[in-house]
Parts: C-alpha cells; structure tokens; sequence
C-alpha cells in the first residue's frame, strides 16, 4: 500500500493546524512584562559541599547574587527568554551555563558544580567554559543537560535515542532505542538513576538487554545525564561497555507547579511542589498512551497500549542529612486477536503483558567540607507474561519471567588534601529471578529444528562488589585516577578483579590529552543462564577497554573531541550447534527465545575505531554537534574465522543543531548517516522449499544492508501568558522518506522474498501546558 500522499497530507495538515494555532495565540501571548525567577545551588563538584558566597552573573544583564550559607541563590523578575550565566568562587574554577529558560510565572532551576582550580600554566589561568569535566572521569564521557534532552530532534523525549547523535553509537534499526556502543551488544550497558542501577529504563523491555522501544522516564524531571562510552571509574561494574547516569531534579521548593502534556506517544499531567517551610519537595508523573483508544476508528489491531507513573520526594533532615525517595513504574500490554489484520499473516494469537517497577531511597551525608557518602537502597523488577496460540486455537508459547532485585550501594567520596581524593563504596544485589516458559518446536536462523523448550528456573542469590579509586595531581598538568574493584555472585560461584586507570594530562588551559585502561566483566543474562543448569559454569564474559583522547576548547563554547579506541573481548558464550553465530549479538532480533542447550564458552570478540565530536553550546541563538567516526567490530566462531559482527557499520556521521532567533522560536535539525550492517542473507532455494525465512549457513554476516541515512526536523514556539507557559512543537522524522531497510525475509504469503524497511516519514507533534 502506497502511504506516501496520506502522510503528505497529515504533515500538511499539521502544519496548517500548527501556524494557525501559533498565529491564534500570539496575540494573546507576547512576551513583554512576563517575568519569572531563577534559583538553584552552587556546590563542589567532588565533595558536594556547598559553596558559600559563590557569584552568580547574569550574562549580559546586570544581575547578580552571592551564594547564601547553605549554597543556594535566587534571583528574581528576569524577564521571560533564555539567559546565561557565570559562576565564579575563590578556589574553582569559573563556570559557565547556557540554556537557562525563564518562564512566566515560574522558577527555573539550577545546580552548579564547581571544579577545583588547581591548573596554572606560564602565567595563563583558566577561566571557564560550558564544559564540565569530571576528575573520575576523564574520557569518553558527554553531558546534556533537561533543555537540551527536551528540545532533541528525532528523539520524541526518549533519553536513550539522543545518544544515537554520538559517533559512538551505532544504527541499529527506527524501531528500537538500544545503544550499540563501541562494538557492544545491547546488553552491555548500565544505566543509574539517583544513585540506583535500573537494568532496563523502556517500556516493552527486551528481556536480558537494554533496550526498548521508547523510554519510560519522564524527561521533564531529569536534571542532567552522563554517558561514558567507555574507560569508566571503579564505581561501575557488571557491564562491559558503557554507563548512563541520570539525575532526577528536585521539585519546586516555593510554589504548586502543575502540567499537562500530548503527543503523539501519548498525554500526561504532572505535579510539583514544596514540603514544608525549606524542608524538601515533590514531584509526581502520570502519562498514558492514547493509541488504543483509537483503534476502533482507525480500523486497525495490535496496537499497545502502556502508561508510566513516577516521583521524587526530597527531605532535608538537616544541612548535613537529606532523604530522597524515588519510584518509577511502567505498565505494557499488546494483543493480537482474530480480528488484527497482523493475524492473517501469523500462525500465532495472543497477549503479552509487561510491568516494570523500581522504587529505592537514597541518603546523602556530607562529612563536611571534604567529602561525602551516598547510600541507597531499592528494589526493582520486570515481569513479562505471555500467552499465544495458534490459528486454531492450540497454545504454542507461554512464558512467566521475573528479573528482580533487592540493592544496597553505598559510594564514598573524600579530598584527604588538595591533591590527593579518595573515592570508595559496594554493591550487594540479591537477586531474585524466575523464568517459567515454554515454547513448541520451531526452526532457527538456519533452518535447522529447534526442540521444544521448558525453562522452570528460580535463583535467590547475592552478588556483591567493592571498589576504591584514588585520585591525585600528580603535577598540575597530570592527574592520575588508579582503581580497582572486586566481585562475586554466588550462584554461578564467579569472581573477579577489575584494575582501571585514567589520565588527564593539561597541555594549555584550553586543551588537553586522555587516557583510560580497565578490564571490566559482566554476568552473563538470566535468559541464557536458565536455560540449562551446567550454563552457571561458564567464565563471565570480560572486556579490556584502551582509550586515548584529545581535546581542545577551539572557543569558550565550542570544543572538539578526538579519540581511538581498541576493545577486546573474551569469555562470551557460542552455541555448539550454531558455531557461525555470535549469539550475543541476536538480542536485536528477539531470538533469546530460542533454545540454546549446548553452550560453551571461550567466544572472542575485538573492535577499535577513531572518533570525532565537534559540540558547540547555546550561544547567540546557534547550537550543534557534529561527529563522524570510523571503527571495525568482529567475533571469532568455534570454527576460529574471524566475522563482522552484526552491528558494524564502520562509518558514522551525524549533524545536529538549531537555531533560535528569538525568545518564540526554535527551529533544529538531525541528520544520521551509518553505513550499512551484515547480514547472513537468505538461502533462496530452502526458503522456497520451506516457505519460510531461511539463511544461507555458509554466508554468516557476509553481505550489507545498505547505507542508512535519515534527516528529522523540528520547530517549537513557546507561549508566555501572565502566570502560565505552553510550548507547541511539530516534528517529521525521515522528512525526505528514505526507504532504509531493516531486513530481508521470505513472505510466505506471495511466496517470494521480500524487505522490510524501517520507518518511512513520520509526522509527530506535541503541546506542553504548565499551569
């Protein structure tokens, strides 16, 4: 079916609807004599102190303040718009902020870390830029802060999908969010929220990887974000290539805020508000999405249906003590029926249900001005129940799966002198797992019969890891960060000791060299240890991590960012009866539920690359990155012949950016390129016997899909009424309709091999109302 002048005509009719609707308001909404507040907190990006008498500078404008004893400043009747800001304190090096929006009627907020000035080269000083870097963390780490994840195009608000604009994350497929980082696999990222690891932040997870379909996390409420593509400190274990952390902010400690939100993913109302007189504040989430409710009038079946509820309380038990709570809680449900138009093209009827939960608090203790402690406790899980049957009503598949967890981690830091920092803590997990599922004879990549399976699996087991990192100046151009953490989980009796180090070595006040080396080990998923008991003695897959980094701020706002890698893997689980595949790397593809009962272990894998970021922040209305990168990722079979992997698109290239030419308007864009990835490509004649997707057995991963490239554009327009605030935005994803493939497969159906191809142009749009 051609779709092309239907989605012509919605994306005209968007367009018409959004100019008129912008026209219609701006009567109503100008700016003028609208103001609102900014207030934030300045601390010591190590320590966390606070820092007292620290000033903020409005940019531009003449307003200032002094940090109070407790850190924080406010700064009132700032005229509607965006704003800069500069901050500066005896001691640290000065810090700029950009992105700063002033609402009407509303408090804006902000958190400054400071940065120990300790770098004094020939006479020269540094004096601050919009760059922050971390002293644990020196290489192959981007920040972005709650604007710039808000305004992202070709992301639709899902934290995971603003990375894709990095060039260490390979293209996968429109469909699915996971990152592909550095010639990983989908299940070797980690991801912190408020000091809690969550294994999976998406609705509709795929069990025993990170990844999804579209985030569950409300990104109104996330303060800021740090990726680290790799090289991370001691204080992350369990994963192999890389670790998101996010930060939650607090809620409005002055005044009910509300807000009500739509798009096309769904509608929500939010909450904020303080507690108490200074004691703390809160903040709660609701969204549901809509498509469901339309599936009568849009004729159409098997569309999901999910929702997500989630808060932050903050309580400050004293200056020193300060209690948050936190829960997220997603809810997921499709079901295919008669009555879908997908099953006429199935054998299988059903439903499959999904829920997501993390709840934990965190307690914060400063030991002063030297140091603090980090303490959390949660517990999280993922159920997923399935049910389906064939056309005929017979049941084929069943599953009833639990990852859960109960967490204790506690992460210590300490300035013992102006040089020398220590930073320490654990992990204790209890795991609490069950896999209770079934699946009928079937046939795998190949062709080949898959027996029928049964899994009946339940561990109760601990997983506990301790690290130390210390951190020294060692002259005051090099700083030298050398750690190391230990770990064990009982129920498959693994060990192991991971070393790290990282160097930052200052070559002038605006540039610098980089360094990292560490080893770091993951267990393995719980869907391939449940699968056969003699699976828990396997080795834990294990990953070296060599990185070498170049940097230089070309401006106070602009810097450019070169780094190479190399990675090498052992350890990685194959499949007696599968020796061409790295099944790893087949999670994409949702095959976890086939059978794997002869794994062994000894799996190799390597990738190395060069990769360039230029990032420029908001300054005089213009923004962007651009980076490209080069790399190579391939596995070696139990036949010992070195294959690509399934993700290796060799060459990278995204541009990102926008331009806002008033305190109205912001128009942006995202352009991605990624070469194309292997594929095994499909054995015509079995294919045609079987009538059914067969793969050559001899090709693995031998031919290319080909070159993806798509552009996505976006325009917001902010209003601002007496006490109130809406922002109207449209965007169109693959606006020039690009026919990227996604794979090639056998229609059984026409009898003939066929292509699915990934997203065509996509209309979204969406409103935000705060009240």
């Amino acid at each position: 079916m051609d779709c092309s002048r239907p989605t012509t005509m919605i994306i005209a009719l968007l367009i018409c609807g959004f100019m008129i609707g912008t026209t219609a308001f701006s009567g109503v909404a100008a700016t003028e004599g609208k103001v609102g507040s900014l207030t934030g907190a300045v601390i010591d990006a190590e320590t966390q102190a606070p820092i007292v008498g620290a000033t903020v500078s409005v940019i531009d404008y003449d307003r200032g303040v002094a940090t109070d004893d407790k850190g924080r400043f406010r700064i009132d009747r700032l005229a509607v718009g965006d704003y800069r800001i500069r901050i500066s304190s005896i001691g640290y090096t000065p810090l700029l902020i950009t992105d700063i929006v002033i609402r009407s009627g509303r408090s804006s907020q902000v958190e400054a870390k400071l940065q120990m000035s300790t770098t004094e080269i020939s006479g020269m000083t540094v004096t601050g830029d919009y760059f922050t870097d971390l002293s644990t963390q020196p290489t192959s780490m981007t920040s972005y802060s709650n604007e710039e994840i808000r305004r992202a195009p070709g992301s639709a608000g899902d934290v995971s999908r603003i990375m894709f604009s990095l060039p260490s994350i390979a293209k996968v497929n429109d469909l699915l969010n996971n990152l592909i980082v550095r010639g990983g696999s989908p299940t070797e990222n980690s991801f912190y929220l408020d000091n809690i690891e969550i294994p999976n932040i998406n609705h509709y997870q795929l069990f025993g990887t990170t990844g999804g379909p579209i985030s569950l996390l409300n990104t109104d409420f996330i303060q800021e974000v740090e990726f680290s593509a790799g090289g991370f400190s001691s204080a992350f274990g369990d994963r192999l290539s890389s670790v998101m952390e996010l930060t939650f902010r607090e809620g409005n400690r002055e005044a009910t805020d509300l807000q009500a939100e739509i798009s096309v993913a769904g509608f929500g109302f939010a909450g904020e508000g303080p507690i108490g007189k200074e004691t703390g504040s809160w903040m709660v989430s609701v969204r549901r999405s809509y498509l469901d409710l339309l599936a009568d009038v849009l004729d159409v079946g098997a569309i999901p249906r999910y929702s997500d509820y989630q808060g932050k309380i903050v309580l400050d038990l004293s200056n020193r003590h300060r209690l948050s709570f936190l829960g997220v809680v997603g809810i997921d449900n499709i079901e295919f029926d008669n009555d879908s138009e997908f099953a006429t093209e199935n054998i299988e009827l059903g439903e499959s249900d999904g829920y997501e939960y993390a709840a934990g608090v965190n307690w914060r203790y400063l030991w002063g001005r030297n140091g603090y402690s980090n303490t959390s406790l949660s517990f999280l899980g993922t159920r997923v129940r399935e049910n389906y049957y064939s056309t005929s009503g017979e049941r084929t598949d069943w599953r009833n799966d639990l990852d859960g967890s109960a967490q204790l981690r506690n992460v210590n830091f300490y300035r013992i002198a102006d040089r020398h920092e220590l930073e320490f803590g654990f992990d204790f997990k209890y795991e609490l797992d069950s896999y209770n599922e079934y699946a009928d004879e079937a046939y795998d990549f190949f062709g080949q019969v898959i027996p029928p399976k049964y899994v009946d699996f339940n561990v109760r087991s601990p997983k506990v890891g301790v690290f130390a990192s210390y951190i020294t100046q060692l002259t005051r151009r090099l700083r030298v960060t050398l750690g190391g953490r230990a770990d064990y989980y009982k129920y498959t009796n693994n060990r192991s000791f991971s070393p790290r180090l990282a160097l930052h070595y200052r070559l002038t006040p605006t540039s610098s060299f980089t360094g990292a080396f560490g080893i770091y080990y993951q267990t393995l998923p719980s869907v391939f240890l449940s699968q056969q008991e003699r699976n828990k003695e396997l080795n834990d897959p294990k990953a070296y991590h060599y990185v070498l980094g170049f940097q230089k701020n070309l401006r106070e706002d602009t810097r450019l960012t070169i780094e190479g890698y190399y990675k090498r893997y052992d350890n990685f689980p194959l499949d007696r009866t599968q020796p061409q595949l790295f099944i790893i790397d087949e999670v994409i593809y949702d095959v976890y539920t086939d059978y794997h009962p002869h794994l062994v272990g000894g799996g190799k894998a390597r990738s190395y690359g060069i990769e360039m970021t230029l990032q420029k922040k908001l300054r005089a209305g213009l923004y962007g990155l651009i980076g490209a990168s080069w790399f190579r990722s391939q596995y070696r079979d139990l036949k010992e012949i070195w294959r690509d992997r399934s993700f290796d698109n060799r060459i990278l290239v995204s541009v990102e950016g926008g331009y806002k030419p008033n305190k109205k308007w912001e128009f942006s864009l995202r352009w991605l390129f990624a070469g194309g990835a292997p594929y095994t490509p499909l054995d015509l004649n079995l294919s045609g016997l079987w009538n059914a997707s067969v793969h050559d057995y001899s090709r693995v991963n031998e031919s290319r899909y080909p070159d993806y490239h798509s552009l996505n554009v976006r325009v917001d327009r902010r209003f601002n009424f007496a006490s109130s605030n809406m922002i109207v935005y449209v965007s169109v994803w693959n606006i020039y309709n690009r026919k990227n493939v996604a794979l090639y497969y056998w229609d059984d159906g026409k009898k003939e091999p066929d292509v699915l191809h990934q997203w065509s142009i996509l209309p979204i749009f969406g409103l935000k109302f705060e009240f």
